[in-house]
């Protein structure tokens, strides 16, 4: 998802990399995250996988598994996952964006209290999550694709010869020295989605390259100095950022200050109370999460 620097390690969880990059960043062991097997629905049996039609199935949710690494006696939050020493919920508001965001994610992700790639869909109303599966693609992943009203931009570093005709800037999300439609037949303007592929640097990969539904899709890769705050995995360099980081940043340079802003400060947030929670700190609120709060508070005073 980014520039020409070699990729991160295969431990590395992807959602963007960046020369400072940005991808993901997991370490290849989680302390939270529990192993699964990943097989498609169907392949093999007497194991336990997500359905690939998930909103249908499971009504928006992703089943859980009882945590059995280091940390499932921890006492956790239903709705943040979080330990409920500093649960994240209160810090839990909205942001509006003219940009959506579609996640591709690896099954083993929706497992892992760190991932931050949630943390998006907590932000952003209209955010989708999608469970990737070789041979099984989601049907409504697929149609949304077909949809003429979504100008979609698969997020990957440029680092390859073999789809650098495929390449693209930022600037192609407003038409501009690319050649993507940005209006649909009609004159109707498309809506631009960023797709994140959520997973281990591996993961991404192969997701990339054995999704020949995303074959056609322009790439764009993130390019920025911006360093990582992601304390909870050890990432292979403070240049790869977090699935939440990668959309962060994405936004900012989207000109989507205010909701980049908001995502920033949530990402904080959860960052600080993980870590904290770690260690059987209970936290004072941050400067972020000051900001959250004030932002929730004036936004109820509105309603």
């Amino acid at each position: 998802m980014c520039d020409s620097r070699p990729p991160p390690a295969d431990g590395d969880d992807i959602a963007a990399y960046a020369p400072h990059s940005a991808s993901a960043v997991a370490s290849s062991t989680d302390a939270d995250a529990v192993a699964i097997d990943t097989v498609a629905p169907g392949e093999g049996s007497g194991i336990t996988t997500l359905p690939s039609g998930e909103p249908e199935a499971w009504h928006g949710r992703h089943p859980r598994r009882e945590f059995k690494a280091r940390g499932s006696q921890v006492i956790r939050c239903e709705a943040c996952r979080l330990p409920r020493l500093n649960c994240l919920c209160p810090y839990q508001v909205t942001a509006e964006s003219r940009i959506k965001f579609w996640l591709i994610t690896h099954p083993l992700e929706h497992y892992k209290p760190t991932n931050t790639g949630r943390l998006i869909s907590d932000v952003l109303a209209g955010t989708e999550v999608f469970s990737w599966y070789r041979v099984e693609p989601d049907p409504r992943l697929l149609a949304l694709l077909e949809d003429e009203r979504y100008q979609p931009f698969i997020i990957f570093p440029d680092d390859q010869p073999d789809y650098a005709d495929r390449v693209v800037d930022v600037n192609a999300i407003a038409g501009v020295g690319a050649d993507v439609a940005t209006h649909t037949a009609s004159g109707e303007a498309r809506i631009p989605v960023f797709i994140l592929l959520d997973g281990t640097w591996r993961q991404a990969r192969r997701i990339f390259r054995k999704s020949p539904y995303l074959d056609d899709l322009p790439v764009l890769p993130l390019h920025t100095q911006r360093l990582t705050r992601y304390h909870l995995r050890k990432p292979a360099s403070e240049a790869h950022l977090c699935t939440a980081e990668v959309a962060a940043e994405l936004l900012r340079q989207a000109g989507e200050d205010d909701a980049a802003s908001v995502l920033d400060d949530y990402f904080d947030a959860f960052n600080d109370c993980y870590r904290a929670s770690r260690i059987h700190y209970v936290l004072e609120p941050t400067a972020p999460m000051r900001r959250l709060l004030a932002r929730r508070d004036a936004t109820s005073g509105e309603s």
